[in-house]
């Protein structure tokens, strides 16, 4: 991962834990209303891809442990990982895509209920992407891949020659004296792999992007509804289909890019399809970046305007992340999918314990609380939830206190202590296993490794009943806490 020039050296700052009077008397574990639902508390768990599924995209046993692990913590909010709504093989990622999967949803939802007794609602986050290839090995690509145009016989002064002769004099050039002779996006695809991105007009199903999103999203939602989940949150972040739409970079010349009501344009009409679908009573929100952090992408500004305009269509919350951009990303090895948060952008998604003068803790608070303030000056009580480096009760009070978010969410740290929010509301902070920043999880995470902290996946791992990871070098879960337990 990308790391900042100043390789300053940070560790972990939980500040003071509550005893259990103060956290019980703390905004942070008051209830908060979000659309139709009331949270027991304004704590929250984003998702995360834990790589617990299969193949074809079950809720199996291992994804039924890892969620029941965070429900025994009761955030009062719980977000389960991206879930495809196309029907397409995605690897062991969740799907929401077809009626089959609702059963194993459903068996998911009382999971939580059970092992939260019925403190943390559930939210499931719908995504769509588009195509990512590996990157190719540079033989294969210019025998198979790669279009010898007119440009290309014209640059390389062989207008008439047999286009083997070409490939194979391409074949054998320097990598650096490609640029010139080969186009842009064909550089891309041979030296990150082939990306289809949302400007891609002249593909049929990219053209039509904006007619088949919005069906499949309600389907998604409406069968989140009927399984029993309490919520959809739509992902409109990062390196992934919507976030593209809302981009800068987004040049759409359909009426669906370009200005900034244009860009908007589609994830509002996904949101309008999704709230027909499951009507008023269900909650449903959204989770859209404050900044793409890269060259020409959209700004604080930009989502200024976003949150507004979700706001005024009755979008239920709005979680804010970061980053997090195909477009700076580091160069994958020969037969490696790019990866969107090796760049700077990603670090701003994740950032590590070796950072800048800023540090890595809570680098999302201040465009957080811009948008905030910005839907509040509209006229708006949308809640608002921020998250993103933040691992203590101390601060995340504060953000509260002041007015900078509506809720406080935890990623990192709740997967170093899934049951983090038991303990400090039970007075027993100083128990809490604090995060320290390594991004550890992220590295299993890039290698689509099943993820877990290096805080306790060696723990108790002689025990013959303790699940493993598929390379049995690791345990699947964290160890249960055995202390005492929040009313």
């Amino acid at each position: 991962m990308w790391k900042p020039p100043e390789k300053i050296r940070y560790s972990p700052e939980p500040g003071a834990w509550p005893t259990r009077d103060q956290a019980e008397n703390s905004l942070w574990f008051s209830p908060i209303r979000i659309g139709p639902l009331t949270l027991a508390s304004r704590t929250w768990v984003p998702a995360m891809v834990p790589w617990r599924s299969n193949e074809e995209g079950w809720v199996t046993d291992d994804v039924l442990d890892w969620y029941e692990q965070f429900a025994r913590g009761c955030p009062g909010g719980l977000v389960v990982e991206a879930t495809g709504i196309r029907d397409i093989p995605s690897g062991p990622l969740l799907r929401i895509s077809h009626d089959r999967y609702i059963p194993g949803l459903k068996e998911l939802a009382q999971t939580v209920r059970t092992a939260s007794n019925e403190q943390t609602r559930l939210f499931i986050q719908c995504i769509d992407f588009l195509v990512v290839r590996r990157r190719p090995d540079p033989g294969r690509f210019m025998n198979s891949f790669l279009v010898v145009t007119d440009a290309i016989r014209e640059a390389l002064d062989m207008e008439d020659a047999d286009e083997t002769a070409i490939r194979e004099i391409l074949k054998a050039m320097p990598d650096d004296e490609l640029d010139g002779i080969i186009d842009s996006r064909q550089l891309e695809s041979l030296r990150m792999g082939f990306r289809e991105r949302v400007s891609d007009m002249q593909a049929p199903h990219i053209r039509d992007l904006p007619t088949a999103l919005p069906g499949m999203f309600a389907a998604a939602a409406r069968r989140a509804q009927e399984a029993g989940i309490d919520g959809i949150e739509l992902h409109y972040a990062h390196a992934y289909t919507m976030a593209s739409f809302l981009s800068r970079t987004n040049n759409r010349d359909d009426g669906y890019g370009g200005t900034p009501s244009n860009r908007v344009r589609l994830p509002l009409e996904v949101f309008g399809k999704v709230r027909e679908a499951v009507g008023d009573d269900y909650a449903v929100g959204c989770r859209f970046l404050t900044e793409d952090i890269v060259a020409g992408g959209s700004t604080v500004e930009d989502s200024i305007y976003y949150a507004t305009e979700f706001a005024r269509a009755g979008m239920d919350f709005l979680s804010l992340s970061r980053g997090g951009r195909f477009e700076d990303a580091r160069q994958p090895n020969i037969g490696e999918a790019v990866y969107p948060y090796t760049g700077r952008s990603g670090y701003e998604c994740m950032p590590a314990y070796i950072s800048d003068e800023q540090g890595p803790f809570g680098r999302n608070i201040g465009p957080g609380k811009a948008i905030r303030d910005a839907v509040r000056g509209a006229g708006f009580e949308t809640p608002v939830i921020v998250t993103g480096g933040i691992h203590g009760f101390e601060k995340a009070e504060q953000i509260l206190q002041e007015g900078k978010a509506d809720l406080v969410g935890l990623a990192r740290q709740a997967l170093a202590d899934p049951e983090f929010f038991t303990k400090v509301r039970s007075g027993c902070g100083s128990e809490v296993r604090v995060c320290e920043y390594t991004n550890y999880c992220e590295g299993l995470d890039q290698k689509h490794k099943q993820v877990t902290c290096k805080l306790w996946d060696r723990e108790g791992i002689e025990d013959i009943n303790v699940k493993r990871t598929l390379d049995g070098k690791r345990r699947t879960t964290a160890p249960v806490w055995s202390g005492v337990q929040a009313s």
